[in-house]
C-alpha cells in the first residue's frame, strides 16, 4: 500500500461513495483520508461511513485519517411572500428583525447579532455573492441598504459580511452535538468552520480536550488578517477557497492560497487547499485542464493535502475523480521543476534539538542518496518537522500509537506503520531497516537515515540520528 507520491488526497464520503465496495474503491485509488461533512447528511449516516472506513483500515492493515467538518454558523435571509423577489441596481431595500414574510421593500433578517455588528459602508453579499449591497444606515432591529448589484432573491439565502468581525461563536448548538457525537466516533480531525479569531480555535480546543486534531478552515477575510495566529493555535489548516471567494474578490484568492500555504509551511503545520478543485468531474468523467492544472499548482506551491468535495460526495464519477487527483499529483512530483521550487522555499530550522536533527536527516539522505528518512515517533511531532523540510526521500513513520499513524495520514510524505514501542537501543536501527524492507521504501544493500528520541516512547525527545545499511 505505498503511495508513489508525497501530497495527500482527502476525500467526502456522500450518496455516491457510501458502500463498502465504494469506498474500498476510493482508498485503493488513492484517498489518504476521508471527509464526513456534517453539513448534510445523519449521524446514522456518518456512524456506518466510519465504520465502514475502520473496517477497511483492519483489512488493508493501514492507518486511515477520517476527518469530521461541522458545519459553522450559516446565515440566512428569512423567506418573501412569493418565495423571492427581483432588486435592480440602485434602489433602496432595508433588513429587518420583524418576521413577516418579505417583498420588493425589505425582507426579514433573523440575525440580530448581524444587525448589531453592521455600520455605514459595509457591503452585504448574499446568495454566494451574486447579489451585493451596501449598508446606508444601521441599528439593532434593522439597516437601510443600497442595492449596487441586483438579481433574484429567493428564501433563506445565504448571507455574508466580509468587512466585519461578527460577534459569533463558529460553534452552533448543532456543532456541539455533532462534535460530541463525533469524537465518541473516534474522528482524527476536526475541522473547524467559520474561524474569524484566535479564540474561536481555543473554544474549539476546550471543548475537544485533546480527543482529535483541529483543522481550521480558512473562509473569512478576518481570518487572514490573523493568519500568523490562527496557524500557530490550530493543527492544521484548510484553504476553503469557496466561502473565501465569495467575501473577497476572485483574483485575490490564488495570492491568498500562496500565503496561507507558505505560513503553514514555516510552521510545520499541514495545509489542505479545498474546494471545486476537479469541479467538472461531478458530472464528467475528465476534468478540464484549467482544473488540472489547479490541483498541480497546489502541489506546486508545496500543500500537503488536496480535498475533493461533491466530486466524490454526490458526483457521477467518485473513483475517477481520485484515480485522476492521484495521476496529476504523481506527474507533478516527477517534475524535476518540482523539487527546484521546494529547494528554493526551504525554510530555516528553528533553534531545537528537534529541527536540527530533521534539517540533517533531509541533507543525509540527500548526500549518501539514502532510500528513505526512517522516523520513530510518539506524538507525530518528529514526523511533522521532518516533513517541513520536504526531503527528496520518503519519511516512514513507525509509532506504537494507532491515532498518531492516523493523524499522519493527513502530512506531507509520511507513510505511518504502527509497531510495539522499542524496549532496548539497540533495536532501533534492526526494526527500522526491516519495515522499511517489507514496506518496499528500501532494497537490500541501499541506506536509510534513521531519527528517535532517547529516552525511547518520550514525545519531543528527538535527539538522535543514524544511518544503516538493509542487508538480507
Amino acid at each position: 500500500m505505498r503511495r508513489q507520491r508525497k501530497a495527500k488526497i482527502l476525500a467526502t464520503l456522500g450518496p455516491a461513495s457510501s458502500s463498502r465496495a465504494e469506498i474500498e474503491a476510493l482508498f485503493l485509488a488513492g484517498a489518504d483520508v476521508f471527509r464526513l461533512n456534517f453539513s448534510h447528511g445523519s449521524h446514522a449516516d456518518h456512524a456506518a461511513r466510519y465504520e465502514t472506513i475502520r473496517a477497511i483500515e483492519a483489512d488493508t492493515k493501514r492507518p486511515i485519517g477520517v476527518l469530521m467538518d461541522l458545519q459553522g454558523p450559516k446565515l440566512r435571509v428569512g423567506q418573501f411572500a412569493e418565495g423571492h423577489v427581483t432588486l435592480t441596481a440602485g434602489q433602496k431595500f432595508r433588513f429587518d428583525l420583524d418576521k413577516a414574510p418579505g417583498d420588493a421593500k425589505r425582507a426579514p433578517l433573523p440575525h440580530p447579532e448581524i444587525l448589531g455588528a453592521l455600520r455605514p459602508g459595509v457591503a452585504l453579499l448574499l446568495d454566494d455573492g451574486k447579489l451585493r449591497m451596501r449598508v446606508r444606515k444601521a441599528s439593532k432591529e434593522a439597516c437601510e441598504c443600497d442595492v449596487e448589484v441586483g438579481g433574484r432573491l429567493s428564501d433563506r439565502k445565504g448571507v455574508n459580511v466580509p468587512d466585519v468581525v461578527l460577534p459569533l461563536s463558529p460553534l452552533t448548538k448543532k456543532d456541539r452535538e455533532d462534535l460530541r457525537f463525533g469524537l465518541e466516533l473516534g474522528v482524527d480531525w476536526v475541522a473547524l468552520s467559520f474561524v474569524q479569531r484566535p479564540e474561536d480555535i481555543a473554544e474549539a480546543r476546550k471543548l475537544i480536550q485533546g480527543r482529535a486534531r483541529i483543522i481550521a478552515k480558512l473562509e473569512k477575510p478576518a481570518a487572514i488578517e490573523r493568519l500568523d495566529e490562527i496557524v500557530e493555535l490550530s493543527d492544521a489548516v484548510m484553504v476553503a477557497r469557496g466561502d473565501l471567494g465569495v467575501e473577497m474578490p476572485a483574483e485575490d484568492v490564488p495570492s491568498l492560497q500562496k500565503r496561507i500555504i507558505q505560513a503553514c509551511r514555516q510552521a510545520g503545520k499541514p495545509v489542505v487547499v479545498a474546494t471545486q478543485m476537479l469541479d467538472s468531474m461531478v458530472s464528467s468523467p475528465t476534468p478540464t485542464r484549467a482544473e488540472a492544472s489547479d490541483v498541480a499548482t497546489a502541489v506546486y506551491d508545496g500543500a500537503d493535502a488536496v480535498m475533493l468535495s461533491a466530486e466524490t460526495a454526490s458526483g457521477k464519477y467518485p473513483l475517477e475523480t481520485v484515480t485522476i487527483m492521484n495521476r496529476i499529483i504523481e506527474r507533478v512530483e516527477r517534475d524535476p521543476f518540482y523539487r527546484r521550487i521546494l529547494e528554493a522555499q526551504r525554510l530555516e530550522p528553528e533553534a531545537t534539538g528537534a529541527d536540527a536533527i530533521s534539517a540533517a536527516a533531509a541533507q543525509v539522505a540527500h548526500t549518501l542518496s539514502a532510500a528513505a528518512i526512517v522516523s520513530y515517533t510518539t506524538s507525530g511531532s518528529t514526523g511533522l518537522r521532518v516533513a517541513r523540510e520536504r526531503p527528496e526521500v520518503p519519511i516512514l513513520c513507525l509509532t506504537s500509537q494507532l491515532e498518531t499513524a492516523r493523524n499522519m495520514a493527513l502530512v506531507w510524505g509520511t507513510h505511518c506503520v504502527v509497531t510495539p514501542e522499542l524496549k532496548r537501543f539497540s533495536e532501533m536501527a534492526e526494526k527500522a531497516c526491516r519495515i522499511a524492507l517489507r514496506e518496499e521504501f528500501a532494497r537490500v544493500g541501499e541506506r536509510i537515515i534513521i531519527t528517535a528520541g532517547v529516552p525511547l516512547g518520550t514525545p519531543g525527545s528527538t535527539n538522535i540520528l543514524r544511518f544503516a545499511f538493509i542487508e538480507e
